[in-house]
């Protein structure tokens, strides 16, 4: 008969071969048969019972040891971009293990909270004591909610903030992080359980305060979007311990008169430019263009904990009341921002044009300049038409009517090129000093504006066509041509507002442009612009070159924002290496991985306007708040099957005439036409229509704003059931839904199936109108 082992032989077997630990394999290490095996079965109950082991299925394991292979939740990456994991199947006792995440180069990117099966083995480092190799990948992020939450005796509820979202999560009571009544605050789903009401349950991980407050607006953007908008603490001790460049290795561009020209609350100066006539015998009415952009790859240094936060961010992001920077002030204000009178680093490239504006030759350099003022637009634009201040006055001759000569030779280029010339006028929130909207203004449009950014578009394409003929690869800046599908949706709202758009042929942004110079002046200029711009397809950052549709041209890199923009700076990196600048140029490494950085560089910028759109919906909606009643112009500006898109004149806001708020008729969806026929009255909605609305209802939490609908092209709408009664207008926020029933009023009828049936339907129009919304927000 075999010799039985002792429980501390069995525990110690388990620990070395963690992959062997079922009876049978036990059993088999101690040559253990027969009735022996009853005797086995017993120590290992007894060990099972002791808390030693813990049994699994068929195997067992040490409760405090993980198995070998487990389920990790991902975390966020460090400052040094190491990526550790939580354990989800720890159940010993002491302090949770520490697992790092050791990747392959053929795994797939993981963000923080995704999911994954691994296989962990036990080591003994100083920071971690499991490694762990992927398996497979098995779910993503647990879904987040930022809400209000309301408190009761079971815990609470969520109310989200997201525009068109009725879904509430129930909180329970160990999970509300001590949030009060009332309060903003961040969730996240706790298990994919949902409570016996199917409500999804929500653990409380962030309180973010009084939701009503007026600077609590970004605040929502920033978190419902995952945007980091803090530094970690060691990235800010690296950007503390920075110190301004010197001379060395540079060309000495210090009395260059290069100017910097940005907006009056520019929260950055990384370009400043320069232009002089090119007094070549060869280059009649030639101009010399000099474009300096900071050089923050001196100071932001690949696999640096700077670098790794910058290409987590990927970018700065821009609210009306902040900013959220992809660098530390440290550099973003300071060190890579060209202030005036200051020497600073820069990247600079020194271009010739001839006289029609077409460039001729380029020369990138490394340097180190010294601006001798820093102009805003305005300043220089009126300047330019004869009324420059003290600053302007002596800069006129040799530096602002240089550069206006050179952006005439570009425009004439620029014309003959035929980028896309859309004409959308931007609106801008203006805040007071306490976070409340005061105004929402239209940004003029400079010649100044425009020379910038010619200059920098000039600046741009010389990187790639530089990088290019030195085999240099980069992150080029594409923009593929639009789709059929949204170029015959432009072609139709172009047709319903009488004009047309060139078809059967291959297009070019010379067709674009045509339908929009048909359209310039006319009342629905602005529509026919906004279909333009939604029928483009995103552009994105790829180390593949498929061209910039939009602006045709064929070679385009994003040079010149490298504060604010990862893009860039990885443009800058190729330029080093391939200038042979210094240790700091584009690795190995970092081409390897292009395509997967441009993919997420790509995805936070998209994040980004996201969020600065949404922003910027709840200021206009808090802005509408106390005009509820009131009555506004607009125009018809999106047509769907659960109602009409109104943008409101003067602000640009967005509004939706629910269907209910039509009229009693029946309203009938044409697809393809794009627009609503009324059964009865036969009246026609249809996109670039005039009309008159009243405001129901602006929520500043949502962003959302209802609207009832008056008039159409000056014709009165057919009586709304939605409409308020003779009395006037009450103020009261939902007055377009039906009333509640309450005891003794009638119930309007028993239930029958075709009752039921409707009911069924008009739940799933409102649940396709969520969506569709929310797909709106997004293109």
């Amino acid at each position: 008969m075999s010799k039985l082992p002792t429980k501390a032989d069995i525990l110690d077997w388990i620990a070395a071969n963690p992959t062997l630990t079922a009876k049978r394999d036990i059993a088999k290490a101690f040559a253990i048969k027969g009735a022996a095996r009853i005797d086995l079965k017993r120590i290992l109950k007894e060990l099972e019972a002791e808390g030693h082991l813990e049994k699994r299925k068929k195997t067992y394991r040490d409760p405090d040891r993980l198995p070998p292979v487990t389920v990790l939740q991902m975390k966020a990456p460090d400052a040094d971009g190491d990526q550790f994991a939580q354990p989800l199947e720890w159940h010993g006792e002491g302090v949770e293990p520490i697992v790092l995440y050791m990747p392959r180069a053929t795994d797939p990117a993981l963000g923080q909270g995704d999911r994954i099966l691994a296989r962990v083995q036990v080591v003994h480092e100083g920071d971690h004591n499991y490694e762990a190799r992927l398996v497979r990948r098995i779910g993503a992020s647990p879904s987040k909610v930022v809400g209000i939450f309301r408190k009761s005796a079971e815990g609470g509820r969520i109310q989200p903030i997201e525009k068109g979202s009725d879904k509430e999560w129930t909180v329970s009571p160990d999970a509300t992080h001590g949030a009060q009544d009332g309060e903003l605050v961040e969730a996240e789903q706790a298990g994919p359980k949902t409570t016996r009401m199917g409500l999804p349950r929500a653990r409380i991980v962030t309180r973010l305060g009084d939701p009503t407050a007026p600077r609590a607006v970004s605040l929502i953007a920033i978190h419902q979007h995952g945007i980091p908008d803090d530094f970690p603490q060691d990235v800010l001790n690296e950007a503390d311990a920075m110190t301004p460049a010197g001379l060395s290795g540079r060309t000495d561009l210090r009395d260059l008169p290069l100017i910097t020209i940005d907006p009056s609350d520019a929260r950055d100066h990384d370009d400043a430019v320069f232009a002089e006539p090119d007094d070549s015998a060869g280059n009649p009415g030639g101009h010399i263009i000099w474009v300096a952009i900071a050089d923050v790859a001196h100071y932001v240094r690949p696999g640096s904990k700077l670098d790794r936060e910058a290409k987590l961010r990927g970018n700065s992001s821009y609210f009306p009341d902040r900013v959220v920077p992809m660098l530390p002030d440290r550099l973003s204000g300071d060190l890579c921002s060209l202030h005036e009178g200051v020497p600073r680093a820069c990247i600079a490239v020194r271009m010739v044009i001839n006289a029609q504006g077409e460039k001729l030759s380029q020369k990138f350099l490394r340097g180190l300049m010294r601006s001798p003022a820093s102009l805003t637009y305005q300043e220089v634009q009126a300047a330019r038409d004869g009324a420059p201040n003290d600053t302007c006055g002596p800069l006129m001759e040799p530096v602002i009517a240089p550069l206006y000569a050179a952006y005439a030779a570009l425009r004439d280029a620029r014309a003959r090129r035929q980028p896309l010339d859309l004409d959308l006028p931007e609106r801008r929130v203006v805040l007071s000093d306490e976070g409340k909207v005061t105004s929402v203004n239209f940004v003029d449009r400079l010649d100044a504006h425009r020379l910038i950014e010619e200059f920098m578009i000039l600046a741009n394409v010389a990187a790639a066509e530089t990088l290019i003929a030195r085999r240099t690869p980069l992150l080029f800046r594409v923009h593929e041509e639009p789709p059929k599908d949204k170029l015959d949706s432009l072609r139709e709202t172009a047709e319903s507002a009488g004009l047309t758009l060139a078809k059967g042929q291959v297009l070019k942004t010379a067709h674009l442009n045509k339908l929009l110079h048909d359209a310039a002046g006319r009342e629905d200029a602005e529509l026919i612009n906004l279909a333009t711009l939604r029928s483009m397809t995103q552009a994105y950052y790829s180390p593949t070159n498929f061209g910039h549709f939009g602006l045709a041209l064929r070679n385009y890199g994003h040079f010149t924002s490298p504060i604010r923009r990862y893009a860039d700076l990885v443009v800058h990196r190729g330029l080093i290496r391939a200038h042979g600048w210094g240790d700091d140029g584009l690795t190995d490494d970092e081409i390897e991985h292009l395509e997967p950085t441009g993919q997420h560089i790509s995805d936070t910028e998209r994040r980004s306007m996201i969020a600065e759109r949404d922003t910027n919906d709840r200021y206009l909606a808090a802005y509408l708040s106390d005009r509820i009643g009131a009555e506004f112009g607009g125009r018809i500006s999106g047509i769907a099957k659960f109602g009409v898109f109104v943008k409101l004149d003067g602000t640009g806001a967005d509004g939706l005439v629910p269907m209910r708020n039509l009229g009693n008729e029946y309203f009938h969806f044409d697809r393809d036409a794009g627009t609503l026929m009324g059964s009865e009255s036969g009246i026609v909605i249809a996109l670039g229509q005039r009309v008159k609305v009243r405001l129901v209802d602006a929520a500043p939490i949502t962003g959302g704003i209802g609207l009832d609908l008056l008039e159409i092209d000056g014709a009165e709408m057919p009586q709304s059931r939605g409409r308020p009664s003779r009395g006037g207008f009450k103020g009261k926020r939902n007055w377009g839904k039906a009333p509640r029933r309450g005891p003794g009023k009638p119930s309007g009828g028993p239930s029958t199936p075709e009752r039921r049936k409707e009911t069924t339907a008009k739940r799933k129009d409102a649940k396709t109108a969520r969506k569709v919304t929310r797909k709106r927000r997004t293109q």
